[in-house]
């Protein structure tokens, strides 16, 4: 005999029933035996999902969980159609943030999930060495010329550790610390590296509050210099 809940109609009037009781102080979800039986069928039911997101079974039973409280899941008109979204949206992320080593908060970002996966020594068939000249630069002795050739009257370009001083030295110069100064542009730099585009660090920044606040600044100090440095 299937249970109440698998239809949209009995999992709404569940739901519906169990937040009227959380809401009075009732422990529903801990004490309801329906609430039990309905966290063992969603394990069956997203098990195979799960599986394809190289996750386990139990996983997708925290973001049926997280996604049941929710006044969206109990308005819907399908309530299942919302939670399964919900729970592939959540495997999605566990599963990329297994492969970036991050959290699922991170993963869940555009400007992380967009990365391949880390590689490690030994799943794939190149070795330490290998992977060590990759990320060498070039040779000192290599003859080729790596540096183009200024033109008569050209003057050389400003690299970007060069340019970073330039501004520090520009905010010095309006009344900053330099120590407060150099702290502030190196956060922002190792954020527009981290982003590789400037729109994106500069809306991750423009809502980083822990930054901000390590940084001592108020709201529109902070804004105000990503402006300057950003755009």
């Amino acid at each position: 005999m299937s249970a109440s809940f698998a239809t949209p109609e009995g999992l709404r009037a569940l739901l519906q029933r169990l937040h009227e009781r959380e809401s009075v102080g009732y422990w529903a979800w801990r004490q309801d035996p329906e609430a039990e039986r309905l966290m063992q069928f969603t394990i069956r039911k997203y098990r195979s999902l799960a599986r394809a997101h190289n996750c386990e079974p139990e996983d997708s039973a925290y973001a049926t969980f997280e996604a049941m409280r929710t006044r969206a899941v109990r308005c819907a008109d399908d309530p299942w159609a919302v939670i399964t979204r919900a729970v592939q949206v959540s495997l999605i992320a566990e599963e990329r943030a297994a492969g970036l080593l991050c959290s699922t908060a991170q993963a869940r970002r555009r400007e992380v999930m967009r990365h391949h996966d880390a590689r490690r020594f030994g799943e794939d068939e190149t070795g330490f060495l290998e992977l060590l000249a990759e990320s060498r630069g070039p040779s000192p002795v290599d003859p080729t010329p790596t540096a183009r050739r200024l033109k008569p009257g050209e003057a050389t370009p400003t690299t970007a550790f060069e340019a970073l001083n330039l501004v520090i030295s520009m905010f010095v110069a309006l009344g900053w610390p330099r120590s407060s100064a150099t702290c502030t542009l190196d956060y922002i730099a190792t954020r527009l590296m981290e982003a590789g585009d400037r729109h994106v660090a500069h809306a991750y920044l423009r809502r980083d509050l822990a930054g901000r606040v390590a940084l001592d600044l108020d709201r529109d100090s902070w804004a105000t210099v990503l402006r300057i440095v950003l755009g």
